[in-house]
């Protein structure tokens, strides 16, 4: 047996408020689970719930779970890393947030909480047909919102923000740095730079920035030629730097690869201060534009790999879940720049950046303040 600590990082200790009162189907569970087995291995054999994974029972405990007490197996924290950011079009996340899984899911009501809880984690770790009792109830106060920190087994680390980003830092293979998620409370309205493409409409719909001059702000930008560094500073500063390459049939004197090279020059002049903790993030979007050498430099400058959203776009970005396996299988090269050719040729319409990159955006509310409840299907 491996046992690893996650590191244990200075972040406040504290707790957020959840209601929960409903259910919806995500993925079916992974075969072979022995989370009904937990308990027992716990009450009558007393083994210690850090040596089990909380997630499938396993013996063979690789880390630890960031969110509750407990273990985590390989298999599991990879599963865990690759689907904890991801979120359905309702704004909720897309799986439980102990597992990561799940048949059947308890879905939080509370407007500031996304989180999602599958039946069989809630009657295994809080104790058997609790989740009947808790899909019957009007509303809900979930695990990580408790005014107290266990309920049955299921136990609420301290400082699970700080652990979450610990785990992220450590275990995953990404070379980005994770951002430890903020408090409900402290959340802040973003600020946005987007260049070349105008993406108000779209994180004003998902709640991001109050319709008109509300308190969430965004400076767009088509040409930045002439932009030093002095202008972004004084600008900003900024949370959020999204830019794009604009999509075929519209008119623009400018190659493809200098909206590549501009964009990477601005981000330099907006990124935070070295040593600064703050939240920042960034989106590069090819609408199919860029040549291979062209992709190649923007992989290098950009330090991650782009990854194909719906066959539609090339997606570079440090948002949390944006390189899940939900979007990573990256289009054969071939087939990308045969797709690429005929939008070009028929110079027909991309795929607005509303349906692209909606669900990419979504885990930034775990980060800055959330306005609305999503308006409308973009």
């Amino acid at each position: 047996m491996v046992a690893t600590s996650v590191l244990d990082p200075d972040a406040e200790c504290s707790m957020d408020v959840i209601l929960v009162g409903s259910s919806e189907l995500s993925c079916p569970p992974s075969p072979g689970l022995r989370r009904d087995l937990i308990a027992y291995e716990v009450k009558v054999n007393q083994r210690d719930i850090e040596d089990l994974c909380i997630c499938c029972g396993s013996f063979q405990v690789h880390t630890q779970h960031p969110l509750f007490e407990g273990g985590m197996c390989a298999p599991c924290k990879d599963k865990f890393l690759d689907c904890f950011f991801l979120y359905d079009d309702d704004g909720y996340q897309s799986y439980c947030s102990i597992c990561c899984a799940g048949e059947t899911l308890l879905i939080c009501e509370n407007p500031d909480c996304t989180r999602c809880y599958c039946f069989d984690c809630v009657d295994a770790l809080a104790g058997p047909g609790t989740a009947g009792t808790v899909q019957a109830m009007s509303h809900w106060v979930c695990f990580l919102c408790l005014p107290f920190s266990c309920c049955g087994l299921l136990r609420q680390r301290p400082k699970w923000r700080g652990r979450l980003k610990a785990l992220y830092d450590q275990e995953s293979e990404s070379p980005l740095e994770m951002y430890k998620i903020v408090p409900v409370w402290k959340r802040e309205p973003v600020r946005v730079l987007s260049l070349f493409g105008d993406i108000r409409k779209e994180l004003t719909s998902l709640g991001f920035l109050e319709d008109g001059s509300g308190t969430g702000r965004l400076k767009h930008l088509d040409d930045v030629t002439n932009i030093v560094r002095r202008d972004v500073e004084h600008w900003g500063p900024f949370d959020l730097v999204y830019g794009c390459t604009l999509p075929p049939g519209q008119a623009c004197d400018r190659p493809p690869g200098w909206h590549l090279l501009q964009f990477h020059r601005i981000l330099q002049y907006a990124r935070p201060r070295q040593g600064r903790p703050q939240p920042f993030f960034w989106m590069f979007v090819d609408n199919l534009l860029l040549s291979k050498d062209d992709r190649s430099v923007a992989t290098r400058f950009l330090e991650t790999d782009p990854v194909t959203i719906q066959d539609a776009v090339l997606v570079w970005s440090n948002i949390p879940a944006v390189r899940s396996s939900r979007h990573s299988a990256l289009v054969p090269q071939e087939e990308l720049s045969l797709l690429a050719w005929d939008r070009q040729r028929a110079k027909s319409p991309t795929p607005g950046p509303a349906k692209l990159v909606k669900n990419c955006f979504l885990p930034l509310r775990e980060y800055f303040k959330y306005f609305s409840e999503l308006t409308s299907p973009l």
